[in-house]
This record gives C-alpha cells, structure tokens and sequence, in this order.
C-alpha cells in the first residue's frame, strides 16, 4: 500500500499538471480564435480563385502553360503539411499516417516518390523513414504570414518548372469545426481544370464570360499568384486545425486530470482513516494489556 505522502505527492503533481493543460488550452482557445477568423477570410477567395482558374483553363492550349501542361512522368511529389508542435491530440499522426499510405500507394504503382516538409513533426518523421525528402520548412507556423506561402511555393514552382517532379500533391488538415478536423489529400500540380474534377463543385462562372485581356495573358499572370494563394489556404487550414485540436486535447487532458484527482484523493482519505484506525485499535489493544 503507498504511503499517505506518496499519495500526497501524487495529488499535487496531478494539481499541477491540470494548471498546466488549462492555462494550455486558454492559450489555444485565443489563438484559435485569430487563426479561425484568417482561414475564414482567406478561403471564399482562394476557393474563388481556384474556380476562375479552372473557368480559364477550360478556354486555352493547356500544353501552352507549363503549370497546366500534362506531363506523362512517373515522377511526384508530396507536400506534408503538419505542425511544429505536439500536444494536440492525433491532428500529427493522421497526417503522416495518411501520408505514409499516400506514397506506398504511388510507389506501388511505380512511380518516383519525394517529399518536402513543413512543420517540424513532419521532418522528424520522414528523417527516420527511407523516403527522400527534397525540401524543409521548419518553423513555419511560429509566425505564420504570406512570406511563407511565398517561400514554399516559389520553391515548389521552380522545381516543377526544371522537371524536378511531374506531379505535385499536398496532405494537409482542413479546418472544418473546433471538434472536426480532415486530412485531405489535393493535387495542386498540374492545375486541373473544372471539367477534371469529380464533380462535386458547380461552377458560380458560366460560360458566357469576356475576360480582358485575353484569357492566355491572364492565365500567365494569375497562375503563379493562384498557386502561392492555394499554399497560403493549405496553411492557414493546418494552423486553424491545430489549434483546435490542440484546445481539444488539452480540454480532454484537464477533465480527466480532475477525475484522477478525485479517485486519488479519495483512495488518500481510505487510507488515511485505515491508517487511524489502526493506531487507535493499537492504542486500546496497549490499554486492555496494561490492565
């Protein structure tokens, strides 16, 4: 049987423990909060975006845009989105497991795996597997902005460009609710076109649209700005979903911390009235003999 300062000992470390995960998620419920509001301000444009992209692609020579142009290469890429931080309940492990079945798929249909890497989970995890990682951002979402949507995707652009990869697909946590989180898996290169994708999404456009200038000219000019758009989207989604997550787990953390103070306390104060009424049981045993 433990002793009652073990016991003790133990109810304070769990005390302190719950102080911990509550002020942690306190601190993940403000953040949260400012991430929630930058996902929901960037995503109607982004997704707006993508749909005159896919609009635009339908019009032209798509073998006349390199970012648009088929390639028939066996080589891909995936990007994996994950956090810097742990502490945020399975949002890191069902990432890199997607991730891991992602690229055992691809390699099994023989094609040429590589990987890059934001977020320092990621990076310890790939750096102990056997797939070639080409590229590291880590740090990321420290002080998360455009310059590393800007970073990431000019590096990705001109490797695709150089031939480096034929395709490029990103695994990211999309921000659905405080309670839901999906990892989802999206082609980001070559941009596919409205009449490639599964049908799901009714374009708002139409077909009667004039753009000026022409829609080759266009195309040039917004297809880069599209793709670091759609990074800095990807980004701000895993931001968004870690710290829901992370409030989440902490939540979860904090609640069964209480419990356990409650099942140790009590099992301190069973112990503690044993332990009396053992010595006064000793002490009228002594009393009864002395007489």
């Amino acid at each position: 049987m433990p002793s009652l300062q073990s016991l003790r000992r133990k109810i304070v470390s769990v005390k302190n423990t719950q102080k911990i995960t509550k002020a942690m998620k306190m601190v993940a419920a403000s953040k949260l909060k400012r991430a929630q509001n930058r996902i929901l301000t960037a995503r109607p444009y982004a997704l707006q975006l993508r749909e005159v992209m896919g609009n635009l692609s339908q019009r032209v020579n798509r073998a006349s845009h390199p970012l648009l142009s088929r390639r028939g290469g066996n080589t891909l890429e995936l990007l994996v989105v994950t956090s810097d931080r742990g502490l945020c309940g399975a949002f890191n492990t069902n990432i890199l497991r997607q991730s891991v079945k992602f690229l055992e798929q691809q390699r099994d249909q023989g094609k040429q795996v590589t990987v890059s890497l934001a977020g320092r989970k990621s990076i310890d995890f790939f750096k102990r597997r056997d797939w070639p990682i080409r590229q590291e951002w880590p740090g990321v979402f420290d002080r998360l902005s455009f310059e590393h949507a800007l970073d990431i995707g000019q590096n990705v652009v001109s490797h695709y460009h150089e031939g480096t990869f034929d395709h490029l697909y990103v695994v990211y946590n999309e921000f659905k609710s405080v309670m839901q989180q999906e990892v989802v898996v999206e082609k980001l290169l070559p941009i596919e076109s409205l009449e490639e994708s599964d049908g799901s999404e009714k374009s708002s456009l139409g077909g009667g649209y004039l753009y000026e200038p022409d829609e080759s000219e266009l195309l040039a000019t917004l297809l880069p700005k599209h793709f670091e758009i759609q990074t800095y989207r990807v980004l701000l989604e895993s931001a968004a979903a870690e710290q829901a997550a992370r409030m989440t787990a902490m939540d979860g953390a904090t609640r069964n911390a209480g419990e356990l103070i409650k099942k140790v306390t009590l099992f301190y104060n069973k112990t503690r009235q044993a332990t009396i009424t053992k010595e006064l049981m000793d002490i009228v045993g002594g009393a009864e003999a002395v007489q």
